[in-house]
């Protein structure tokens, strides 16, 4: 490097001109010292650089190394840790069996084993899977929605006007300070799914709904089967077609005439309720019997503005909905007087109108 100090302390003490011209031209003359610093710049670089590289080459191989030594000091660590956990999860689930032996233990000199307690299938339980099994087999599809719903879903789509009385407060249970409300229906799965899947639909929808409502026939909690079918030339003949099928298939009849009756539901036009003939027999209710009729179910067909509210032509497509209560199909079926005591968990109801399981070779398609 040039020490710039000297030649500014010989400019500074120069007494001629002559002096000056010297120091420049020492400088910066022909062969001066600051031209050939710069001559020599690239191999000055070119040292720099080569220097860089051994320091740069000697830093990378330290630090690979310093990486394998971490590297199995972790390994060690890791080997020790799981040893450990291994060790003790096995003393301590050793400790957990012999408790248990010894909690378990069973006196082998008592004259009489423990008795044996068998589960029963719960009736809901058992008549949701009837119904899934007889709209499977029908060609219907299974299809759920959310519990809480908002107003369009559960009211405006399904074309019930703003004066409705299910709409009131008093009638169904809102969220504090929300326009949502636990479902009333399960219409509103058949609205989910017509705008997601849009058309042809073919579906059966059971589920819990709510209402503010109680009695030996109703609860604030109940539920509900739902059916629809929208496609190009669904009628309603399709639909009385469908409900008998279903009537004879779950009441184990060959009999199900039905009697149909023009009704008012915002969601169909035209709507129906259907009653089916009955007649009482030692306290049960025989379905396709005597010359008496009963309700159990409410339709029609899909009323165009519903959908209109899915984005579906109603002037291309058209079809059904059904809806009845899945607690009310037990009582008839199997004879329980109060709906309430589906929720009253009393073993002693469960042991009378309870199913045994399936996979027991004794059991019957009936109560025990």
């Amino acid at each position: 490097m040039i020490d710039k100090n000297k030649y500014l302390s010989e400019i500074s003490n120069a007494k001629t001109l002559n002096q000056i011209k010297d120091i420049h031209t020492s400088l910066f003359g022909k062969n001066g010292i600051i031209k050939n610093a710069f001559k020599s710049l690239p191999d000055n670089v070119k040292k720099l650089h080569e220097n860089l590289k051994d320091k740069i080459q000697e830093f990378t191989e330290k630090c690979e190394e310093s990486k394998k030594q971490i590297a199995a000091e972790l390994n060690k660590i890791k080997t020790e840790l799981e040893e450990a956990i291994s060790k003790k999860h096995k003393q301590i689930e050793l400790s957990e069996i012999n408790d248990k032996l010894q909690k378990d233990k069973i006196d082998v000199t008592l004259p009489f084993a423990p008795e044996k307690q068998i589960g029963l299938i719960h009736p809901f339980n058992r008549v949701v899977e009837e119904v899934c099994e007889i709209f499977s087999s029908m060609g219907f599809s299974y299809a759920e929605g959310p519990h809480i719903e908002s107003d369009f879903y559960n009211f405006t789509a399904l074309n019930i006007p703003d004066h409705h009385p299910a709409r009131q407060s008093r009638d169904s249970f809102y969220l504090l300070n929300s326009e949502n409300l636990l479902r009333t229906e399960t219409s509103a799965v058949q609205i989910r799914t017509m705008e997601k899947q849009k058309a042809p639909v073919k579906i059966f929808a059971p589920g819990s709904v709510f209402r503010n409502e109680s009695d030996a026939t109703h609860v604030p909690m109940f539920h509900q089967l739902e059916g629809l079918w929208v496609d190009e030339d669904i009628t309603m003949k399709d639909l009385l077609s469908v409900l008998v099928s279903f009537l004879k298939e779950f009441f184990c009849t060959d009999n199900a005439p039905i009697r149909i009756r023009q009704h008012n539901f915002p969601f169909t036009e035209p709507s129906v309720e259907i009653d089916v003939k009955y007649e009482r027999k030692n306290g049960q209710i025989k379905i396709g019997q005597g010359d008496k009729w009963l309700e159990i179910l409410g339709g029609g067909m899909v009323h165009p503005n519903v959908l209109k509210n899915v984005n579906i032509d109603p002037s291309k497509y058209q079809g059904f909905a059904f809806g009845t209560g899945i607690e009310r199909l037990a009582m008839l079926k199997y004879g329980m007087p109060d709906v309430r005591e589906f929720y009253n968990s009393d073993i002693n109801w469960l042991k009378h109108y309870g199913f045994k399981p399936y996979n027991n070779p004794n059991s019957q398609n009936g109560l025990n």
